[in-house]
């Protein structure tokens, strides 16, 4: 599966950066997520349920940030089993531009790989959960950062690393209820 896409937050690239890297607000954010811990440097243990079709699965798996270039880029791998409803592994790249001062262009590309009885779905009913699973995913993480600038004017809100991959993740395994 690939896919690519391009987001405005009407946040700063700094802000943007920052919320794609909260632990915390990914877990909320990002459809079916149970949990993301910290096992290393950039690297993260995460459990989450996901459906496709008719296929339902718990998903452990783990994620790493490789080519980190803040606030700019980074590439978000990650490999998660499910038991015998099968496995998904792949990378996501993701980027920030600045479009002015409080607005950020994000952009990603993803591919991935799915098999076992998730990947009997069939590519349509995976791609269509994956796209999904993306919307769901922007348009709570967009209204929490819209909703944590208003709390915040001065742009210094606390947020963190995790959204895009999250987001990737749910997109691929949660969207298939659609």
């Amino acid at each position: 599966m690939e896919m690519t896409g391009e987001r405005t937050l009407t946040v700063n690239r700094a802000t943007a950066w920052a919320a794609l890297n909260d632990v915390n607000l990914l877990q909320t954010t990002i459809p079916g997520c149970e949990s993301i811990a910290a096992s290393a440097e950039n690297e993260y243990d995460l459990v989450m349920n996901a459906a496709i079709g008719p296929v339902k699965a718990r998903f452990k798996g783990r994620m790493s940030l490789t080519d980190v270039d803040a606030p700019r880029q980074y590439t978000i791998r990650f490999d998660g089993q499910a038991g015998q409803a099968g496995f998904a592994r792949g990378q996501a790249k993701v980027s920030l531009d600045e479009q002015g001062s409080q607005h950020t262009l994000l952009r990603y590309a993803v591919t991935a790989q799915v098999g076992g009885r998730l990947a009997q779905a069939g590519s349509r009913l995976i791609d269509a959960a994956a796209a999904s699973m993306a919307d769901q995913f922007f348009a709570g993480f967009s209204n929490h950062l819209s909703a944590a600038t208003t709390a915040a004017p001065s742009g210094r809100t606390k947020l963190g690393r995790w959204s895009l991959l999250l987001s990737f993740i749910k997109r691929l395994f949660k969207g298939s209820k659609a």
